[in-house]
Parts: structure tokens; sequence; C-alpha cells
């Protein structure tokens, strides 16, 4: 079922799937995974690319070369903005930690107060993914991948729903007004059956 609220379409996968994201199970698999580096908003590359030396100094050197090389971004076939990759695997903003879990260099210095950027929005909401409609207007869909089982599994979070999990990024995107939008559809939906 999809539901819509002031504009964007809702998949009903995310108000009643589980989710909570396991670094320690995953290793933070997503952000070297995949064919394509994270899809980035055009107005995201000005804010990167503004503090993107402060942002460098969290990155491996190989990273760094990468992106002074190459630049930090590319295009995909489609024409949408992604982040450069290194060998065409890891996100060029991501790092190992002493554990061999991935981590977002961008993150860590928003962290330590050396940008005001979090990290690319297609990262905090994942694994929402946001389709941009024809007609204006967006849909938000659940990408189901089997790197992120563990999270998916209620077990391990007491079956939290994904839209809960990700209250801060979608409060990020949509604001804190759609956002209780969405949950006040959720409550009712088990009255629905």
């Amino acid at each position: 079922m999809i539901y819509e609220i002031d504009g964007v379409l809702v998949s009903e996968d995310l108000l009643r799937e589980p989710f909570a994201c396991s670094i320690l199970h995953c290793k933070g698999a997503c952000c070297e995974e995949g064919d394509l580096g994270a899809p980035l908003e055009e107005s995201e590359l000005s804010l990167i690319q503004q503090d993107l030396d402060q942002i460098k100094a969290y990155l491996p050197t190989e990273a760094v070369r990468v992106i002074e090389e190459q630049g930090f971004y590319e295009r995909a076939p489609d024409g949408e903005a992604v982040t450069q990759t290194l060998n065409g695997r890891a996100c060029v903003f991501a790092k190992r930690d002493a554990h061999g879990h991935w981590q977002c260099g961008i993150e860590q210095a928003w962290k330590d107060g050396q940008t005001a950027f979090r990290k690319p929005l297609s990262c905090h909401l994942y694994p929402i993914r946001v389709t941009s409609l024809r007609g204006g207007g967006e849909a938000l869909n659940y990408d189901r991948w089997n790197i992120c089982e563990p999270a998916c599994n209620p077990r391990n979070h007491r079956g939290l729903p994904m839209y809960k999990f990700l209250r801060v990024a979608l409060e990020r995107k949509y604001g804190s007004a759609w956002y209780q939008q969405l949950e006040d559809l959720a409550s009712v939906l088990p009255e629905q059956g």
C-alpha cells in the first residue's frame, strides 16, 4: 500500500517493517558494496565542497588522492551525482575504524564540529531510497538488501519500525511537522488491519 503526505508517497513497508542498523553485524558494508557511490542531492555538492579540506583530514591517504585527482563526486549514467569510489568499491568518504567497520569521514568531521554537513541524506536515510516523481513530489521506498538482514531481525531491536529508527533523517529531509503526520498515519494502520 502507498500513502501520500504533502506530495511524498510513502510505502507501507516503511511504517511496518522492523529495522535498526547494526554496524556490529554488517560492519558498514553499505559504504563499500554496490555499483556506484552514494547518491548526492545537488544542494549537497556545495555543502561538501565548502568544508572539503576539513573533511579530508578524516580520510585515508588514498581517498584524499582520488578526491584531488578526480573530485569527490561523479555522474551516474542517469546524470545523478554520486560520491566517487575507490577502485569502484568503497565510497571515497568511507574509512575503516580499528575494528574493521566502515565509518563516514564526513560524519566524523561533523561530530567533531569541523563541518555543519552531517552526511549525504541518501546515507542517513538508508535503507529508504528517495525517487523524484515526474509530475513533482517524491516517493520513499524500502531498498531491501541482504547486507541489512541483521538490521531487519526484530530480535535485535524489539521490532522497532523503520520510520522510527530513521526519525532524525526523515525530519532532516522533510521537517518535524511532516514526520508527525507520518507517525499519525502509522498509528492508525493497525486499526485498518
